[in-house]
């Protein structure tokens, strides 16, 4: 069993808040909008990090992140990226590779609004887990922590970290 924590879209921005959830993790996702490598630089001197490079970040993040991350963890198939659409209308650079190749998580970022949509034509659990960063036009920032064992998604939770 794996404890998972979700962020994304921090925009530079990390806190003690944001830190004290990193330290409880067994590993953190980042599904992109880094901005300041000092962010994922925090992260994995505690944990071990899973990240993808979003649309603000720069030249830097693009060598350190892959656009897209396709791996198995406790025998979950996960699939981040931080652009990606939202079931049924995924994007046009993920809805072909959903359709024929679909993985059991799929993870975006992006639109800063913290979603959790079963797609049950596609058997695909999307997860956006909205921004803990303090730049966008979201007035909550949030998280997510979820358990992966045995090729089960389990005890999701929705962190709330204030407003921003």
């Amino acid at each position: 069993m794996k404890k998972i924590l979700l962020l994304s879209d921090t925009h530079s921005y990390i806190d003690d808040r944001i830190l004290h959830y990193v330290h409880e993790a067994d590993e953190v996702w980042h599904a992109g909008d880094i901005g300041d490598l000092k962010v994922t630089d925090k992260i994995e001197a505690i944990k071990p990090l899973r990240a993808v490079y979003g649309n603000i970040d720069d030249d830097k993040a693009r060598v350190c992140f892959p656009l897209h991350q396709r791996f198995s963890c406790e025998e979950v198939s996960v699939w981040i990226t931080h652009i990606g659409g939202y079931p049924p209308k995924y994007n046009r650079n993920t809805i072909e590779e959903i359709k024929t190749n679909p993985p059991q998580l799929f993870i975006c970022g992006h639109s800063h609004i913290l979603k959790v949509i079963p797609d049950k034509n596609n058997n695909v659990l999307h997860m956006n887990p909205g921004a803990a960063g303090k730049h966008g036009f979201h007035k909550v920032r949030t998280m997510l922590r979820f358990t992966l064992s045995k090729g089960k998604i389990e005890n999701l939770e929705v962190i709330e970290l204030g407003k921003k």
